[in-house]
């Protein structure tokens, strides 16, 4: 099963930022872009790609164990950015150094799990809500972004995440995702 760990922000937080991404909506050249749906958004900690399905019980408990470390912590949207003019993303202010020790605890489970991973990179909090086919301009989407703050919440769990990915071909046809682990964050054992 196509899995990632992930940090999944309320529904409050969702519904602030669905009211600016649908200002971004407006402005010229949006239709062009694929929007991703409010159900899809997230912060993914580390990508798994393809887990053997015998492999997803101890990745699972590495998971526990990591979130079980891990103090919870107050985080926000905030601002914006494009990765290659290919993907619009917002940002965070707040703990950003926890949730980047909760991404690599999370990478790590999965190394010990026996998942196979890419090259390790430093982490970069985003959360994407557009993507290009091609590159694509994002100047204005950005700057729109930029004078985004949102409310601060707590993150309290780590989820796992199945993605399930678009079959029928349909045009704006969007994964669907399926929380299949969450566990709280608590930092027992530092």
């Amino acid at each position: 099963m196509r899995l990632f760990a992930a940090v999944l922000p309320p529904e409050a937080v969702v519904r602030e930022l669905g009211r600016v991404v649908d200002e971004l909506h407006r402005l010229p050249g949006a239709d062009g872009l694929r929007w991703t749906g409010r159900p899809g958004w997230h912060f993914t900690l580390a990508f798994y790609g393809e887990v053997a399905q015998e492999l997803v019980l101890d990745l699972s408990d590495r998971l526990a164990r990591a979130a079980h470390r891990t103090p919870s912590f107050p985080l926000s949207l905030h601002g914006g950015g494009h990765f290659g003019g290919r993907a619009l993303w917002t940002g965070v202010s707040g703990e950003a150094r926890t949730l980047r020790l909760l991404a690599d605890r999370a990478e790590a489970a999965a190394r010990k799990a026996g998942v196979e991973m890419s090259e390790h990179r430093r982490y970069r909090p985003h959360l994407t809500v557009a993507r290009s086919r091609d590159t694509a301009d994002f100047s204005p989407y950005v700057t729109a972004l930029n004078a985004f703050a949102g409310r601060e919440w707590t993150v309290d769990e780590l989820c796992l995440v199945r993605s399930n990915l678009p079959r029928s071909g349909a045009p704006g046809e969007q994964p669907r995702y399926e929380t299949v682990g969450r566990w709280p964050l608590d930092g027992a054992g530092g």
